[in-house]
């Protein structure tokens, strides 16, 4: 036999429980949002996946794009505000919206409704990747694995090349 079979893993879009917080994390009012990663649950090494609920006047994460990696967004239920680039629009269930690297794939999910919105996020693991924050003006450089080289800075933080270099 030229492969040996691996136990397929799977998990529902639909029916996959998401753990509540006890109470609120570090996040800001606003951003009270649940998720399950579920990447770990199907044994994926190049690709994840995170399905998010977001309770009415939620959203998941700031507004922001990134460089190294690709994102989908699969709108399971509810009716999310999608903000991008050139606009705010309101998804369905069933909608599917690539975010591509860089500038154009900017992108915010809000929940301006009073039903919960159930989503998901699907997106390339390249490590490190880069994530823009236009809003408050912020680089995140993220490694997966070993987070010790993980940076979130601002811009006006930068210093030149050759800085304490001797």
């Amino acid at each position: 036999m030229l492969y040996d079979w691996v136990q397929m893993q799977r998990a529902n879009l639909f029916s996959l429980e998401i753990p509540r917080r006890d109470g609120p994390g570090n996040e800001p009012p606003g951003y009270a949002a649940h998720e399950v990663r579920v990447g770990p649950l199907i044994g994926s090494k190049l690709l994840g996946a995170t399905i998010y609920e977001l309770p009415s006047g939620q959203s998941n994460c700031p507004y922001h794009y990134e460089y190294g990696n690709e994102e989908w967004l699969i709108v399971i239920a509810g009716r999310p505000s999608l903000r991008h680039p050139v606009g705010e629009d309101e998804l369905v269930a069933g909608d599917i919206v690539c975010f591509p690297e860089g500038p154009a794939g900017a992108h915010k999910l809000t929940n301006r409704t009073d039903e919960t919105v159930r989503f998901a996020i699907l997106s390339t693991k390249q490590s490190p990747a880069v994530a823009v924050y236009p809003d408050s003006d912020k680089l995140a450089i993220w490694r997966l694995g070993d987070h010790r080289d993980n940076l979130i800075t601002r811009r006006a933080a930068a210093v030149d090349y050759w800085e304490g270099e001797t």
